[in-house]
């Protein structure tokens, strides 16, 4: 039995099977074969077993995100029976008599170079898919397991960090825990985690090639620790530990369609933050007021190439019409700093966080801001939709934004296609936009604050810098100032204001937001009902 102590980000505790993800955990080695066929025998098998993943990696995404999206694993299967590549990687086996391993490598990198290198924007997208496939077969050819969860059974991923392309793969019904040796509190790993309602340790020490996938751990949140391999006392009380927590839940189902109102009669909006059509089903779960927070940008990760206006039309409409006629804030895509998309071809910068993201990226390049309001104004049609522009700083860039709203207005006129203009809000995230947000207020129809990038701002903390967790302070006076700030503002307006960042759910403020008039907190959907049962008893 092994214990080993880390951050904890989501309070609760499981006990299961591990599975190990790891990722460039293997390093190819040129070697020279004896036997030419053996290898040719060998990648054949791995071909044919990544054909057999990436048919299953299309079954599941089909389902959940349409076959449009789900073309790209098809892409693949096709790019496995490629002429060219193939030849390639056999003749190097034959010819220098070395492991199919190596050969394929080199083959990937040497496509790859070749499809960056070309001019056509299409063909340099596929550089990436190259890339991809022969990851995929060196693998299965070093016997590596395809961390595939739709094919597990319920387990505790463990991993040295997550990224967000990563865990939007991830058939979240199978996932018991997260446990990751980097990684911050505030890191989309973090923030899925609460999302899912299960425990997450960040920080936690662990020696990934000494762990085995099946062995038993138990994680819990409540004390910030995991054990490996736990003997029979330690299982005991994990049972009872999950048997209480389950009949908490239990008695907090109780408060479902119930009002959030205060004892003395005060009302706040509670809806829920997420980042797919997917994860609406945690939002009528849990009984949310509506969607404060679609976090559009995951429609763009876990690919290779831009979203079509049609996939994200039908997205924003399927989410609309599922929540009938409760409201569903849309958050244009918003990324850059932690969110790298490798297709958009964003380039190294010295401080990403203040770097080219959000809103800037969309005003620099309106060809793929246009092809997203188009899609958000035709599924505004459908239901409740409102639109919010993150990372704003002035009253010069709403300006360009509404510029361009009525170029797309015009398009969408002109072809005669049925659209209707939702309710058009922004992010307040950075110092800046705080100390104007009485002007920004009489320009837009609501406000939201960010606060996990206002905290960042305004302390002068990377909250994606894990050094640097013991100094992240959220409830430094200074950002409850400016909270405060920002509410009155908004109010003196007529305009309602939210919280949609992760303080939000910070049961601590929650009596401090209900006191300053704040009109919505916008949290993860497993803490909808918590917080329900928090303002319900409040006397404010």
């Amino acid at each position: 039995m092994q214990c080993f102590e880390g951050k904890s980000v989501y309070k609760g505790i499981v006990m299961g099977p591990i599975t190990v993800w790891k990722k460039n955990d293997y390093k190819v080695k040129r070697h020279r074969v004896d036997n030419v066929t053996q290898e040719f025998a060998r990648l054949k098998k791995a071909i044919e077993c990544s054909k057999e993943q990436l048919q299953r990696l299309y079954d599941k995404a089909v389902l959940e995100v349409g076959e449009t999206s789900a073309a790209i694993f098809e892409v693949h299967r096709m790019m496995l029976e490629d002429e060219d590549y193939l030849d390639a990687v056999q003749n190097m086996i034959q010819t220098e008599q070395i492991n199919a391993e190596f050969a394929v490598a080199m083959t990937g990198d040497n496509f790859a170079k070749m499809f960056a290198e070309m001019d056509d924007d299409y063909m340099k997208a596929r550089a990436a898919d190259v890339k991809d496939i022969s990851e995929r077969l060196v693998r299965n050819l070093c016997g590596l397991e395809d961390f595939d969860l739709n094919t597990s059974d319920m387990s505790i991923v463990v991993a040295d960090d997550l990224t967000p392309s990563e865990t939007v793969r991830m058939d979240k019904n199978k996932i018991l825990a997260f446990v990751t040796v980097h990684g911050s509190t505030n890191s989309h790993t973090a923030i899925l985690a609460r999302m899912m309602n299960i425990p997450a340790l960040v920080g936690v020490e662990l020696d990934l090639d000494t762990l085995q996938n099946g062995m038993t751990a138990i994680v819990d949140g409540f004390e910030g620790k995991i054990v490996l391999e736990p003997d029979d006392v330690m299982k005991n009380n994990a049972i009872t530990k999950i048997s209480e927590e389950k009949n908490k839940l239990q008695l907090l189902q109780e408060l479902k369609g119930e009002e959030n109102v205060t004892k003395s009669g005060r009302r706040i909006d509670i809806y829920a933050n997420i980042g797919s059509v997917i994860d609406i089903g945690y939002v009528l779960e849990n009984d949310a007021g509506g969607i404060g927070l679609f976090r559009s940008e995951f429609l763009y990760l876990g690919r290779n190439d831009f979203p079509t206006e049609e996939e994200q039309y039908q997205a924003y409409k399927q989410a609309a019409q599922m929540m009938a006629g409760k409201k569903v804030v849309i958050r244009t895509l918003d990324v850059g700093a932690d969110k790298q998309v490798e297709y958009f071809n964003l380039g190294k910068e010295e401080n990403p966080a203040l770097g080219y993201r959000a809103i800037r990226i969309c005003l620099k390049q309106p060809d793929i801001f246009k092809a997203q309001l188009r899609a958000l104004f035709r599924a505004a049609v459908y239901g409740n939709v409102s639109v919010m522009y993150p990372m704003i700083t002035s009253k010069e860039e709403v300006k360009q934004i509404y510029s361009i709203v009525e170029e797309v207005k015009e398009e969408l006129n002109n072809q005669e296609i049925p659209y209707k203009v939702p309710e058009q809000g922004i992010m307040i995230e950075t110092p800046a936009a705080v100390m104007i947000s009485d002007e920004l207020a009489e320009m837009v129809d609501f406000l939201s604050i960010g606060t996990n990038d206002l905290t960042q701002y305004t302390l002068a903390i990377d909250r994606q810098n894990e050094k640097l967790d013991d100094f992240y302070n959220p409830h430094h006076k200074a950002i409850l100032k400016m909270i405060q700030m920002v509410v009155d503002n908004a109010h003196k307006c007529g305009k309602w204001v939210g919280i949609c960042g992760e303080l939000g759910a910070d049961v601590e403020l929650t009596e401090e937001f209900v006191r300053m008039g704040v009109d919505e907190l916008s949290v993860a959907p497993s803490m909808i009902l918590r917080l329900r049962k928090l303002v319900r008893d409040m006397k404010v």
